[in-house]
């Protein structure tokens, strides 16, 4: 007998014997290796680099009943596999995922099959910008409830790891991204939220319409007992109700709406089946930012749709402090104040951190090419003024100079590398000012991800 989050289940273990090539040894990858084999399948894992390139990152596979395929392209590993589970950086065109395919391997992705294991409810997050503030602070307020909260996914700690550490009466948040629900069919949150929908991940997807149905497609396995919370104030949003067989929450920071969490006069308001409860005073929630007022507005009606009560989620809001990388203050030098929000991978969450300083401020902009546009920065960059210079660097420096210029920003500097740049906005810095890193890109030209280029951050400016 086995206890999910949708009910029990009599049910023999379906892993058990089962024939399994995972591609792809990122921390999602090595994770769901222990898991299936600890479920009992005969687990092979592949990876395109070599055994020596992981140090020792594998160590804790090497005790267990797995074949290793390192250092080449998994193409060979697939003769006499049932199922190929790739891990979210392998995109879904990949060869060897039209290779399973042609050969009629299923094909799944680890966040699918670490759901069918999950012992205790979830609730999930996606969106373009907002999902680690959002679960993070589901996850506070969950805890604040007397709940064990595992806050899981695309945040570093892999589904597979908190299906091995969780229990029937915990609650797993999930954050969500739009390359693991490409391998979805079955991921079923209690309740789920879309934050936005804004231009990212273009040289994956290919097109808007691809990337908003990815979007979507988290509400596809609910029923209608289940909750899909939305964005109501973006319009990408607003149109996914149509059809949707969960019951829809709205969220606004903009207007009042039929059942969800608005602002009326300064106040947050759940509003539920024409029961009104006000939450908290808007100026209350800690973490800065009209960004985060919606991010809050989503994690409360998630948070009262799972039956946490209004006052363990105010008291939740007016303490938690945000996450790391996440407009994150550092420190504060010569009277000018430093602040790493690597996490600003694309346009529109650096548009968010830029109308959050309050301050004249120099911003560090720059990174892995993407494919999208900068001029929506550029004009709220111009539109700003908060913004006093702007310092460039990376794959990505020439395109946002262009567009800086054609919006009519003049105020541009160029950086070697990121100790350049924050050299340089040192220099072009007074008492009273900001210095913020919001690249506005993703980091895979200097770095391996943005949590490696923001503690790089913190570390130089910490030493400055």
């Amino acid at each position: 007998m086995r206890e999910t989050g949708h009910g029990k289940e009599q049910m023999k273990n379906p892993w058990e014997g089962r024939r399994v090539l995972i591609v792809g040894m990122a921390r999602s990858g090595i994770a769901l290796a222990r898991l299936l084999a600890r479920e009992g399948a005969c687990v092979t894992v592949n990876d395109m680099k070599a055994a020596e390139a992981f140090g020792d990152k594998l160590d804790e596979l090497k005790n267990l009943d797995i074949i290793f395929r390192l250092g080449e392209d998994g193409l060979d590993a697939l003769k006499g596999q049932e199922i190929l589970i790739i891990s979210p950086g392998v995109p879904i065109d990949a060869p060897i995922v039209k290779a399973a395919r042609t050969a009629g391997i299923a094909v799944s992705g680890e966040l699918e099959i670490a759901s069918l294991l999950l012992p205790c409810p979830m609730v999930a997050v996606t969106g373009t910008n907002g999902k680690t503030t959002t679960v993070s602070l589901l996850g506070a307020i969950f805890k604040e409830a007397g709940r064990v909260a595992h806050v899981a996914g695309n945040i570093g700690y892999p589904l597979s790891a908190a299906v091995m550490d969780s229990r029937s009466e915990d609650i797993a948040v999930v954050e969500v991204s739009s390359f693991q629900l490409e391998t979805t069919e079955n991921f079923h949150p209690l309740s789920a939220a879309v934050l936005n929908v804004t231009e990212d991940h273009l040289n994956r997807h290919g097109t808007m319409d691809v990337y908003t149905g990815l979007k979507r497609h988290i509400f596809d396995a609910q029923d209608e007992t289940n909750y899909a919370v939305l964005n109501f104030d973006d319009a990408s949003c607003r149109a996914m109700a149509q059809g949707l067989k969960g019951k829809v929450l709205f969220f606004s920071r903009l207007e009042e709406v039929e059942n969800g969490a608005f602002i009326r006069q300064g106040q947050m308001v759940m509003r539920l089946d024409g029961q009104e409860k006000i939450i908290c005073r808007a100026d209350e929630v800690k973490i800065p930012g009209p960004h985060n007022l919606e991010n809050a507005l989503a994690a409360c009606c998630i948070a009262y749709s799972r039956g946490v009560p209004g006052p363990v989620i105010r008291h939740a809001l007016r303490t938690f402090q945000g996450v790391e990388h996440r407009i994150e203050f550092v420190r504060e030098l010569d009277g000018v104040r430093y602040i790493n929000d690597s996490k600003g991978t694309n346009t529109d969450s650096t548009i968010k951190a830029v109308q959050s300083m309050l301050a004249p401020t120099a911003l560090i902009l720059g990174g892995y090419d993407k494919h999208v546009s900068f001029a929506p920065l550029a004009q709220e960059i111009v539109k700003s003024p908060m913004i006093e210079n702007c310092v460039l660097m990376g794959a990505t420096a020439d395109q946002i100079e262009g567009a800086l210029k054609e919006a009519g920003y003049t105020k541009i500097h160029r950086a070697a590398d990121l100790s350049e740049a924050i050299r340089m906005c040192r220099a072009l810095s007074l008492p009273g000012g900001n210095v913020l890193f919001s690249p506005a890109c993703a980091s895979f030209d200097m770095f391996s991800d943005y949590e490696q280029r923001g503690r790089i951050f913190k570390e130089m400016v910490n030493h400055l």
